[in-house]
């Protein structure tokens, strides 16, 4: 297979989507991606990572726009290879794993840098690996440590599904898990125990009753929330259990640092005789949209932009100072689902509105 960059970005989505690209297993999809860009662009500086593919022009045109994407999808769940079919409510629809997270996304980026021919801006494109899994192994990260030059730029573009808003920003994430501890016992005979399970009775309570704050931050309103995620506890169904853990998930808005989220999830759990430790946490990224590069792509998009619910790698740019936001096809509530789709017109319209703004007027 050869990734026809000039097609239409439709039918690229279809053959990105036909490569299986699972977390840890991107080498095919990556030497594809290498190899087009090599033979079908002109211009750029190319080099790999891992398997990630890195590309930039440098014209001196005074300013530069990333565009990055990620090549890994979740697991295939007999969702490839693509099809495409017409909905009577939906209109054309393409589905497959990763449609819509994120290699519609991808696609856009791919045939923009084969196609533009008056660029306004130098261009970056990151194409990385491993987004999918566990921190640690995301590519992005890989290459912030060793190639930091790669990651300069005016304002960055993440291929995130986004419905064809604009998303700014994202929240942060904090994980914490609690523990209780009691004695063990016959349940026969359970006055002689102390059950641990029953000591997180107070704390559900309080996080059943936590009204969120929302926030707003350059005309984006984020809504905070605070739920327990997870709980276990118990040894057998004769036995007063002596142990328990109930792990919560803070989303919190990008004007909270890390350390104020914690502060604020022990508060509300103070004064309860319960373990407390923070076990994952990534910091939320502020919109950024007053920057003049960011303000020019809301042009562009006609003035659609909202605040982005969840957690991405524009964090990583906003930490490096760089005004970040979410901008691809798709809805981002069916990415990782079986039925995983995306309109195309919703492909045809984001190459639409990037093609305008990465083009000189």
């Amino acid at each position: 297979m050869t990734l026809e960059l000039n097609a239409d970005p439709i039918d690229l989505t279809a053959a990105l989507v036909d490569i299986p690209s699972v977390s840890e297993d991107e080498s095919r999809i990556a030497d594809e991606v290498e190899q087009a860009l090599r033979e079908q662009t002109t211009g750029f500086e190319i080099i790999r990572s891992g398997n990630a593919v890195l590309a930039r022009t440098n014209r001196g045109l005074g300013s530069r726009v990333m565009l990055a994407g990620h090549l890994d999808t979740v697991p295939i769940a007999d969702n490839v290879p693509s099809r495409r079919e017409h909905d009577s409510a939906e209109g054309d629809i393409l589905h497959g794993c990763g449609t819509v997270d994120m290699k519609s996304g991808d696609a856009v980026f791919l045939h923009l840098a084969a196609t533009i021919d008056n660029p306004a801006h130098d261009l970056t494109l990151v194409f990385y690996d491993c987004e999918e899994i566990a921190a640690a192994r995301n590519g992005l990260g890989r290459i912030e440590r060793e190639l930091p030059e790669w990651l300069a730029a005016d304002v960055a573009i993440l291929g995130e599904p986004s419905g064809g808003f604009i998303e700014a920003g994202c929240q942060g994430t904090l994980r914490v898990r609690l523990t209780a501890s009691g004695t063990r016992a016959h349940s026969a005979r359970s006055w002689l125990g102390d059950n641990a399970i029953h000591k997180f009775g107070a704390v559900l309570n309080r996080l059943a009753a936590y009204r969120a704050r929302t926030v707003d931050i350059d005309g984006c309103v984020y809504r905070e929330g605070l739920q327990a995620v997870r709980i276990s506890g118990g040894v057998a169904g004769n036995v007063v259990p002596d142990a328990a853990e109930l792990d919560v998930n803070f989303r919190f808005a990008p004007d909270r640092s890390v350390t104020e989220a914690v502060e604020h999830v022990r508060e509300v759990v103070e004064g309860l005789d319960l373990g407390f430790e923070v076990t994952d946490s990534s910091p939320g990224a502020l919109p950024g949209l007053n920057q003049p590069a960011a303000a020019a792509l809301i042009e562009a998009a006609g003035g659609q932009f909202r605040a982005k619910y969840g957690w991405t790698d524009v964090s990583r740019f906003s930490a490096l100072g760089i005004p970040a936001v979410n901008y691809g096809p798709g809805d981002p509530n069916l990415a990782h689902k079986r039925d995983e789709r995306v309109p195309v017109e919703q492909i045809t319209h984001v190459t639409q509105v990037l093609r305008s703004y990465l083009s000189a007027r």
